[in-house]
């Protein structure tokens, strides 16, 4: 077995801030990951607010534009975050690659965001053509037809190397999007303006893109880095409760991982974000998109690093694989998913209870599943997870939490019967 890569997080307790967990060699977020303005220090909200259907009006904060950077070198690239960012046209203008667009949304998104979008890149500027192509909504949709019919579009519009696609909607148009823009011509620009949770905390930053094949979820694709991400907000306000409870699942795991301050922050402000508080939303996605682009930058490739961010994918994947596409969202297989990395990490000794209780009460709380689906056996979650990404010569590495909160490792020299116990808990057969 390979010998495991331990990766820690730079977490202060919250009792002792000025200790730090971290044991594995950063450059600091001021330095590589980069926020240029911010509005307001969101660490001390009330863990209890008033639930709400839209952010809240009341506390939004109007105007504030936070930028995290993406360092890449000379493949940097912003993150906008903010409200009405898509009522800025200058902002979304100024990324855009030549004089040719192509929008790429789905059925659920257009009716709400697309004749803004269009209106933010046409105004004052009347020599753009803009084209789109509204592909069906659903995660069994994530597949090859849908990325020809970016394609056919594209060709039909004629469409040169020059052009800029953009990516409008949630996690799985970013991925088509993005694949097919890798593709067409060789490689053509694009921008993220992601309208879900989900998309705006994980997907759209780090430039993964790709499809799913009925073996596997996203056994299809490659690494390819947008010109920007643009994260307004308000488009959440459109976003179904079950979407948002998606989207959490994501930025606490990387609490999890990454940022024990962050998870306890968390902890505090589960039901502030469950109800859409604009100040505790603003600061996840600020936070989580910090996280994110720091590894990134680190690791671009997942060659180690990078790898953290798949806590609780593994078993995740299997369960949204197994389930059928589209019957589980992303966050609800990956809640799931983590349950079962963390049972595991307690079955083998890395962790103790207190942490396991923690990680059930918080999404619990977030309203997500704990548990796969019935239908799920321990036959289904080996034989998909053999096809799992992170099997190398023939052993599935999994990503484990192990030590104080916020740490973890990435490995395949694990104890192979807590894997089996794992699953015999949480699986009828």
């Amino acid at each position: 077995m390979a010998a495991p890569l331990s990766l820690s997080s730079a977490s202060p307790n919250s009792n002792q801030l000025s200790s730090l967990l971290r044991c594995f060699p950063v450059i600091s977020l001021s330095s590589r990951c980069r926020c240029l303005s911010f509005d307001s220090d969101y660490r001390n909200l009330s863990p209890i607010l008033k639930a709400t259907s839209s952010l809240s009006s009341s506390s939004r904060p109007l105007h504030v534009h936070t930028i995290v950077k993406v360092d890449l070198g000379d493949r940097s690239y912003p993150v906008h975050i903010g409200s009405g960012l898509l009522n800025q046209p200058e902002l979304l203008q100024r990324h855009v690659h030549g004089n040719q667009v192509l929008i790429v949304t789905d059925t659920t998104v257009a009716p709400f965001y697309l004749d803004q979008t269009i209106s933010a890149l046409t105004n004052r500027n009347l020599n753009l053509k803009v084209e789109s192509v509204i592909l069906p909504d659903g995660e069994q949709f994530k597949n090859m037809e849908s990325v020809m019919k970016v394609f056919d579009k594209a060709i039909e519009s004629r469409l040169d190397r020059r052009c800029t696609f953009i990516a409008l909607g949630g996690g799985r148009v970013g991925d088509i999007c993005g694949y097919a823009a890798a593709s067409y011509l060789r490689g053509v620009s694009y921008i993220q303006i992601p309208t879900t949770l989900m998309s705006q905390v994980d997907s759209s930053v780090g430039g993964k893109t790709g499809i799913n094949h009925r073996a596997g979820k996203n056994l299809i694709g490659t690494i390819y880095q947008p010109r920007c991400v643009l994260i307004d907000i308000d488009t959440l306000n459109t976003l179904e409760d079950r979407q948002l409870a998606s989207g959490l699942a994501e930025i606490i795991k990387l609490g999890l991982v990454r940022d024990a301050a962050f998870f306890e922050w968390l902890e505090n402000n589960i039901f502030a974000l469950l109800a859409r508080n604009s100040s505790a939303v603003s600061y996840a996605i600020k936070r989580s998109c910090e996280i994110k682009a720091e590894i990134v930058s680190l690791d671009e490739k997942e060659n180690g690093l990078r790898a953290i961010l798949n806590l609780g994918h593994t078993f995740g994947h299997a369960i949204e694989t197994g389930s059928g596409y589209g019957q589980w969202l992303h966050g609800e297989a990956v809640a799931a998913g983590t349950v079962m990395a963390v049972d595991m990490s307690y079955r083998i000794g890395w962790i103790d209870d207190s942490l396991v209780k923690r990680v059930h009460t918080i999404f619990r709380a977030a309203k997500l599943h704990t548990t796969p689906s019935e239908t799920m056996t321990m036959h289904i979650f080996k034989s998909l997870m053999a096809l799992d990404k992170k099997v190398a010569n023939g052993v599935l590495r999994l990503v484990l939490l192990k030590g104080p909160l916020g740490n973890c490792v990435f490995t395949g020299d694990y104890d192979l019967q807590a894997l089996d116990d794992t699953l015999q808990a949480f699986c009828n057969s």
